[in-house]
């Protein structure tokens, strides 16, 4: 039997184009190399924080299989360390310290000489085939450092997507019923399949300061094709919750040690690996019951570096606990942090109650270019979003503005001169007979003018003079009692 030939072509070492491959493996096969195992080996150089692999072949047609592996780096001892094995069903996937594609796993990435290995079940004596890897080395871990054959997109329309941005599986504290009545932690399956029946375009899982449960929604992504599964994590610390988006990298949590002193070290280690920060339930009691839930650093955090604050945890509306206070306290503080909510859900069966949601209740909708994670956060980070805090199917908050030929929606920036008019439109879908609130700077707003929702697709316009000075003005949507429906963020003012 022949030995396998391949010639390595090697691409400029961390490539300026972040589409072209760092390296090329090429090789060819023919019938003697049928039922035989080959490596084909490569060098992994320092400082590496994610490997990716886009692998082809060709021979299909005469029947030639070629199974997929990874060998980690040759320890001393001389064998290497098995990464995964995914058969022929995957031609390209990605190990990260945090994360994996199914059939990889996780873990530190070596520098030194690793290989694919490969397995090939079947090739006929008379053919031949050629196999082509292209190999990308990343120096982060964030989702953003997936190539676009790893990329999911669930919707490639612009649109409102709704979803859930907290929620907890057996990977930290969930639990529900087994099959057989007790109580266990809980699978992130049924909180997949809750959210899908209850018609989420994507959910965020926050699990408690682990990344454990990232590789369990990559697996679930493919059989959940209609709804985006966001990898996220709750940090908990002593002093404050809040989620983090965005990224798969490790974050050191333990926030009043010598490695992470305090609040601000832990926000400047999110900002590097350009992460985005949702402070969760900001004004709940921290106590034995709850350790560490309100939100307490010491000393104070720098809240520039927080993008979102969590105003509706569960069916928290209207009640003592709201998060609404603290946010507009922070717009008043000229900081332009974005309203969002989640479930906190913890048993992917439960019915709402205090502290705790039913999955999607409350539910943020975003206006986002399409339905990616990327897309979604960057739709949170503009504030394109409004909370709908029963977490309905249908509602619809849309508040924008327009003065002279410049117009701005939620999360934009308006500019309104000194005696110039600018006009506010808000347009509601699915909330006949609720009335729309208007928010000036934290306090009612006394514009003429009708607010009642008479039909479900309504737009209501008010007029607005502008005073030289900056504001932020944003709308509610309550129902005939006063509860709050629907939450949106601001439209800023600037002279």
């Amino acid at each position: 039997m022949k030995t396998l030939s391949f010639a390595l072509l090697l691409a400029a070492a961390f490539a300026a184009s972040a589409a072209e491959p760092d390296l090329v493996l090429e090789g060819t096969l023919d019938g003697r190399d049928h039922q035989t195992y080959r490596e084909v080996p490569f060098d992994v150089p320092s400082d590496v924080e994610r490997i990716t692999v886009e692998f082809s072949y060709t021979g299909r047609d005469e029947k030639t299989t070629i199974d997929l592996g990874l060998l980690d780096a040759e320890p001393a001892q001389g064998f290497r360390r098995f990464r995964g094995w995914s058969g022929g069903n995957k031609s390209t996937f990605t190990v990260a310290a945090s994360d994996a594609t199914p059939s990889f796993r996780a873990g530190p990435l070596r520098p030194g000489r690793w290989a694919l290995l490969l397995g090939v079940p079947n090739i006929r004596k008379t053919s031949h085939a050629s196999f082509v890897a292209k190999i990308r080395f990343d120096k982060t871990g964030a989702a953003d450092a997936l190539p676009d054959a790893l990329r999911v997109v669930a919707n490639a329309r612009p649109g409102w997507y709704r979803g859930d941005l907290h929620m907890h599986t057996a990977h930290s504290d969930g639990g529900c019923a087994t099959r057989g009545g007790a109580k266990a932690p809980c699978p992130a399956f049924l909180t997949a399949s809750a959210a899908a029946e209850r018609g989420l375009d994507f959910i965020a899982v926050s699990d408690h300061n682990t990344t454990s449960h990232f590789a369990a929604l990559r697996e679930l992504q493919p059989y959940f094709d209609r709804t985006l599964l966001m990898p996220a994590r709750e940090i908990t610390t002593f002093q404050g919750h809040a989620n983090v988006f965005g990224t798969t990298a490790p974050i050191d949590f333990r926030v009043g040690s010598a490695t992470v002193p305090d609040w601000d070290a832990l926000l400047r280690d999110v900002a590097a690996k350009h992460g985005l920060v949702s402070i969760n339930h900001p004004v709940r009691p921290s106590n034995e019951l709850c350790m560490g839930c309100g939100w307490t650093p010491t000393p104070a955090a720098d809240l520039a570096r927080v993008q979102m604050v969590e105003v509706v945890n569960g069916n928290d509306a209207d009640t003592p606990l709201s998060g609404v206070p603290f946010w507009e306290g922070l717009l008043d503080r000229g900081l332009r942090v974005i309203a969002v909510g989640g479930s906190d859900n913890h048993d992917a069966g439960a019915a709402t109650r205090l502290g705790s949601g039913a999955v999607g209740t409350p539910t943020t909708v975003v206006y986002a270019k399409e339905l990616s994670e990327t897309a979604i956060l960057a739709a949170l980070r503009a504030g394109h979003a409004f909370v709908d805090v029963a977490g309905s199917r249908d509602r619809r908050l849309e508040f924008s503005a327009a003065s002279g030929d410049a117009t701005a929606t939620m999360g934009d920036t308006l500019k309104v001169p000194a005696n110039a008019a600018a006009t506010f439109t808000v347009r509601v879908r699915g909330a006949a007979g609720a009335r729309v609130e208007l928010i000036e700077d934290g306090r009612a707003a006394s514009i003429a003018g009708e607010r009642g929702i008479a039909s479900n697709d309504q737009a209501l316009a008010f007029d607005w003079p502008g005073d030289g000075r900056r504001h932020w003005r944003r709308a509610n949507v309550r129902d005939a009692g006063g509860r709050l429906l629907l939450i949106g963020n601001p439209v800023y003012v600037e002279p």
